[in-house]
């Protein structure tokens, strides 16, 4: 690792999927709509494996400044072209009553390849993610913080969480887009990988086998970026409000950086055993920000406030560094306010006390994802 600390740049990856602003209902990307996007924002917009998916990516960002101005651009080029088509962005997880028996793949290689792959799993991926890349330029350094984010990750997932409804049904739980991507292979948490050195054995094997041709097709809830220098974590729902999202690109860097600053010091964050990861990543996906989070180092369970505070609080020196402590701290409005599945319950709750069917509450909730989509842009 160079003696020179790391820039921490940023990247932000969303998914979203199209709707019909009358109907509320998803409808495939038309090519024209498509082609307008591509002429406004370049290699910064480009088809997902649904054709009712649209994807957008942010350039590399030297702070969360930038990236509000870049991912604003982004959402607002989107939001203003499909307008046009008489349609409109959700950045949301799951489509509250969309049926992925009537969805078609984009025609594609990479996508028709994954289609035949994957066979019947991958036609149930009606759902959307985010994605955040914080610039690492050393390989060992982003195994190495990679080990030790793994902790964070289900308090990411709790803060995001954006799924509640599946097909017209409450799930229950407020992340069910996870249940659907865990069907795939190569995801969940990753590895515990100790250098970069052992990473490359284990997925060089899979390659040279000739059952993946690159690291593009690992899609575990953190990895090394199979395309940039960068540590990307994965495990987020797609959030409707962006100033939501930005706050969780404003943890994961300032983690990022509280992890390198330990390291310099020759310190680390405790590796604590996945089995015990994975039940908060459950907790998260099943309850949000509301049932508390495992403590693993007290272990006792800890109210998601509580945690955010104590993290605030871990991470104030390096959110000042990186000028984004105001974005950090809007985590406990998250916690305080509820997450989209908890809005999303609650906006189909209050359209049957007014008097509407599931149906109409279930077109309630996807307008108001409409709404939100827009909100600070």
């Amino acid at each position: 690792m160079s003696d020179d600390p790391p820039e921490y740049t940023l990247g932000i990856e969303e998914e979203y999927l199209l709707v019909d602003m009358q109907t509320c209902a998803l409808v495939d990307v038309p090519d024209a709509l498509m082609r307008d996007c591509e002429a406004a924002l370049g290699k910064k917009v480009s088809p997902e494996f649904l054709a009712c998916q649209i994807e957008v990516g942010t350039g590399v960002c030297a702070n969360i400044a930038e990236a509000r101005t870049d991912l604003g651009h982004l959402r607002r080029t989107i939001a203003d072209c499909a307008a046009e088509y008489g349609m409109a962005p959700l950045a949301v997880s799951c489509h509250p009553f969309a049926d992925w028996h009537s969805r078609k793949h984009t025609e594609k290689q990479r996508y028709n390849d994954l289609a035949r792959d994957l066979a019947g799993v991958v036609r149930r991926m009606l759902i959307s993610g985010t994605h955040v890349h914080v610039g690492l330029p050393d390989d060992d350094l982003r195994i190495d913080i990679m080990r030790q984010m793994t902790y964070f990750l289900p308090h990411f997932l709790a803060l995001s969480t954006s799924s509640p409804f599946w097909g017209g049904q409450d799930t229950g739980l407020n992340s069910y887009r996870l249940t659907i991507f865990d069907n795939l292979p190569r995801t969940g948490l990753p590895p515990d990988f100790v250098s970069h050195a052992e990473y490359r054995r284990s997925v060089d094997m899979i390659i040279n086998a000739g059952l993946i041709e690159d690291t593009t097709k690992i899609w575990w809830d953190i990895r090394p970026s199979a395309r940039f220098p960068t540590l990307e974590a994965r495990i987020c729902d797609v959030m409707p409000i962006m100033e939501h999202a930005l706050t969780i690109a404003a943890m994961i860097q300032s983690i990022t950086r509280m992890l390198v600053e330990l390291r310099r010091r020759n310190q680390r964050w405790r590796i604590y055993d996945r089995f015990l990861i994975a039940e908060n990543r459950w907790r998260a996906q099943r309850y949000g920000p509301r049932e508390g989070l495992l403590d693993i180092g007290k272990g006792a369970l800890v109210p998601m406030g509580q945690l955010v505070t104590e993290l605030i609080e871990l991470l104030e020196t390096d959110a000042m560094v990186l000028d984004c402590l105001n974005e950090l701290r809007a985590a406990q409005d998250i916690v305080a306010q509820g997450t989209s599945a908890e809005r999303q319950r609650a906006v189909y709750a209050r359209a049957q006390e007014d008097g509407a069917d599931g149906d109409e509450a279930l077109r309630e909730v996807v307008r108001s994802l409409i709404s939100e989509f827009r909100i600070g842009l």
